[in-house]
């Protein structure tokens, strides 16, 4: 118990942490343990370096594309409040909530959730998904498992499928139209911390 006073004591803001990200006293408490693991050296803030010493990351094939999501406008290093509302993206939705159609979008909306998976394949952040931009990713994800015809076939598709106004690039729009059908929440929430 005293580990976990002595953890929340030391995080500014927590109740605005808590009501920006949904998460709870005993999630933050958590997340700060794994925030510290991270901060080997102490600093208080995270750098590239230190995600790239996580394991799943290291053998992920987007394990780059992930870290830099972490770190928008070419920023170095990230604090722990950034650090937990990048994570609140993948806060399962409450189900038995109403919506207040007043409120501001919770940041584990779907269409969050979506803007963090689209970032993945954007890699020059012009806010489209082009065909060298989606092979080059499609390519890291399946590395060996396709031939080069297989993966331009696939591009093809995926885009001829997706890119609604004929620009022959994916916007969010078209993106988010495209997954209307998937569970993200099954694919993109930490179950971890329920």
């Amino acid at each position: 118990m005293g580990s976990y006073s002595s953890h929340l004591s030391k995080i500014e803001d927590l109740q605005g942490i808590i009501q920006e990200t949904g998460f709870t006293k005993a999630h933050i408490c958590r997340l700060y343990d794994r925030f510290e693991e991270l901060d080997k050296n102490n600093k208080g803030t995270l750098s590239r370096e230190d995600f790239q010493r996580i394991g799943e990351l290291a053998v992920n094939p987007l394990g780059d594309r992930i870290i830099n999501a972490f770190f928008p406008n070419e920023k170095q290093t990230l604090d722990f409040r950034s650090f937990i509302r990048i994570l609140a993206c993948f806060r399962p939705t409450a189900k038995d909530k109403t919506a207040d159609p007043n409120a501001p979008e919770p940041i584990n909306s779907r269409t969050n959730k979506l803007r963090f998976a689209f970032q993945l394949y954007d890699l020059d952040g012009d806010g489209k998904i082009s065909r060298e931009e989606l092979i080059q990713v499609l390519r890291m994800m399946l590395e060996a498992q396709v031939t080069d015809d297989q993966l331009e076939s696939i591009t093809d598709r995926t885009i001829q499928e997706a890119d609604l106004d004929g620009d022959g690039a994916i916007s969010f729009e078209e993106f988010r139209k495209s997954l209307e059908n998937i569970n993200l929440e099954h694919k993109m929430s930490i179950r971890f911390l329920q």
